[in-house]
């Protein structure tokens, strides 16, 4: 199909003020979004917070349908949640290590992940294991495959990392945590709204995502799919008397779904937004968007290669919208600072956030160039012109 990009950067309204190409840090949001965060904030102040709520109670219960449709599953399969860490947290934390039970995850973990990693290893007794990477720098299958034993009780990855362009292989891990009967917990922050994602096919039992980043929510949003078959035998770190009633002097009951992971205060206005995110994401439609995204980052490897000193850094057989790169002599950070004052966003990924794939590879710290369907061709050709410029003047 023929991608409208002038009706897509005419509903982006920061395509006006900024190149951004941060949009693995947060996306530029379309007008329908910002509209219905700043409708549903002005209603709760003309007519009360909580009344607000209950009048738009049937725009929140859509949200749940919304995110279902967009990764394949149902409706009770869904939590909502304030970003993607916490509902990665509540799925993580809601399961019981014991001592010797092993934790399987990838090179490319990201760092709040493996904190946790470590505080339940340390708690529980617990071992952390990172499978190694195949020959393309995606998680090894094989090794993986050969990892297995009856000690394993969570295979824990993330899709899509911070940095490196990666897609790691989530339905072939999925193949092998079904046929060994093993939880995986699939970290889809920024894989979501960048490519299709069918929970079905990839097979996990969790799966965490945010709303800020391809999907063009708000901050603060982001949810939880747990598998119906998986939920009932977890209880959440956390409860309130949303995700459990209290239905005796000594007793309460765990809601029978995904929402046994929510709480009760929640941002109504975010959610609403996170809702319309979502159904804008499904009108564009997610196949042509994955296709324009790997059309343009493809434009990008290939002129960023061309220009003097860069190098890239980009590893998996399957690669995204996420381009990061180096140059000679240079230091991220000041080259960040010099682009933004030309109104040019990128970010900078640091050793703090992917350690174990940094360290192996001898970086410190990467430009984060990370492009969406809204951006164009002559985006990528004026900010690799800018570049060169800031670089070898």
């Amino acid at each position: 199909m023929t991608f409208d990009i002038l009706y897509a950067r005419h509903e982006t309204p920061g395509c006006k003020n900024v190149l951004h190409f941060n949009n693995a840090g947060a996306a530029l949001m379309p007008k329908p979004v910002l509209e219905s965060v700043i409708g549903h904030l002005q209603m709760e102040a003309e007519i009360g917070g909580s009344e607000a709520a209950q009048y738009s109670h049937d725009v929140v219960e859509r949200v749940y349908d919304s995110v279902a449709m967009l990764i394949n599953c149902d409706r009770d399969e869904i939590a909502i949640i304030e970003n993607a860490t916490r509902a990665w947290d509540m799925a993580f934390y809601s399961i019981p290590f014991c001592p010797g039970d092993r934790i399987l995850t990838s090179m490319a973990e990201y760092a709040s992940n493996y904190v946790a990693f470590l505080q339940v290893a340390r708690k529980t007794g617990a071992v952390i294991e990172v499978v190694p990477n195949d020959e393309h720098g995606q998680i090894s299958i094989t090794a993986l495959c050969n990892a297995i034993d009856d000690d394993v009780k969570l295979i824990a990855i993330t899709h899509v990392p911070t940095n490196g362009g990666l897609v790691n292989p989530a339905a072939a891990v999925g193949k092998v945590a079904r046929e060994a009967g093993i939880l995986y917990l699939l970290d889809a922050c920024q894989s979501i709204g960048q490519m299709p994602i069918d929970v079905n096919v990839i097979g996990c039992d969790f799966l965490s995502a945010t709303g800020r980043k391809y999907l063009r929510g708000p901050r603060g949003t982001g949810f939880l799919y747990a598998k119906r078959d998986s939920t009932e035998q977890f209880e959440p770190p956390l409860l309130d008397r949303h995700a459990a009633q209290w239905v005796a002097k000594d007793r309460y009951e765990l809601l029978p779904n995904a929402r046994r992971f929510e709480n009760w205060e929640t941002n109504y206005a975010t959610k609403i937004g996170l809702g319309v995110a979502i159904d804008y994401t499904l009108k564009w439609g997610i196949k042509p968007i994955w296709s324009r995204i790997l059309a343009l980052s493809t434009s990008l490897r290939t002129q960023l290669a061309d220009i003097k000193g860069v190098k890239l850094w980009d590893l998996g057989v399957e690669q995204c919208g996420i381009i990061s790169f180096t140059v000679e002599g240079k230091i991220s950070r000041d080259i960040l600072q010099k682009l933004f004052q030309q109104n040019i966003n990128v970010s900078v990924s640091t050793l703090k956030s992917t350690r174990l794939d940094m360290e192996v590879r001898g970086l410190t710290e990467l430009v984060r160039a990370s492009v969406h369907y809204y951006n164009s061709e002559e985006e990528i050709e004026l900010f690799c012109a800018k570049l060169s410029s800031i670089l070898w003047d």
